[in-house]
């Protein structure tokens, strides 16, 4: 009978230190020991962790209402700002200004061009996107109140004070300020980019309140004329 059998000792044909199969003290029935479990692969917990996978086409979605919005006020910019596209130009928006009332035409016609162009290049390639899209959200606001001061009574899609595209494009900037500019940005490693937290509220209201008090001063009235109680 093996000794090992019977005083206890490590039996001879058992794996391990000093037993059969062992060549130098290694054991190379446990060398799957080594092997990492397949759940802990580095890329796989770092996406779980960040949630790309759920967030399917949005990013995407984002990047075509970023390019839509700021490619339009980029476009109206530019024909104030150079005359393309059969725009009036800077002299052409000065007198514009001049025209509709407005206080100080050569200051309006500035800040409406550096709104509308600044703003529009931003959004396209999702920089600095909070600002951006305050900007043409104040610029716009201007021009709605303006265009439906033109004339008596709430017009949105009929009559020639009508505000439909510009109440279009007021949606698309404030939903921009909510969202952010998505992943397919330049602003992709900042927070804002796919978490908006309670900053995007302090741009939305601070925009709002440039867009009054600019057409406040530069416009000498309501900004609401025209609308039920506001009148």
């Amino acid at each position: 009978m093996n000794a090992s059998a019977t005083t206890g000792g490590t039996p001879a044909d058992t794996p391990g230190p000093g037993g059969p199969g062992v060549a130098g003290g290694r054991d190379d029935t446990y060398d799957y020991a080594s092997i990492p479990p397949a759940g802990n692969q580095p890329n796989g917990g770092l996406r779980r962790r960040n949630g790309d996978f759920r967030r399917g086409t949005l990013d995407f979605g984002l990047f075509i209402l970023r390019l839509v919005v700021g490619a339009t006020f980029l476009y109206h910019g530019l024909q104030k700002l150079t005359g393309w596209f059969h725009g009036p130009g800077l002299d052409g928006t000065k007198a514009m200004m001049e025209g509709g009332g407005w206080q100080h035409p050569s200051l309006a016609a500035a800040m409406v061009t550096a709104g509308e162009v600044g703003g529009g290049v931003l959004l396209i390639l999702g920089l600095a996107t909070p600002l951006a899209a305050g900007a043409v959200l104040a610029v716009i606001l201007d021009a709605w109140f303006w265009k439906q001061g033109m004339y008596p009574g709430f017009q949105y899609k009929a009559g020639p004070g009508a505000v439909e595209m510009e109440s279009i494009l007021v949606g698309t900037a404030v939903a921009l300020i909510f969202t952010g500019p998505g992943r397919w940005s330049l602003d992709r490693g900042r927070g804002w980019a796919v978490r908006p937290g309670a900053g995007s509220l302090v741009v939305f209201v601070l925009a709002v309140a440039a867009a009054v008090l600019t057409y406040w001063w530069l416009q000498n009235g309501n900004p609401l004329t025209g609308i039920g109680p506001f009148d």
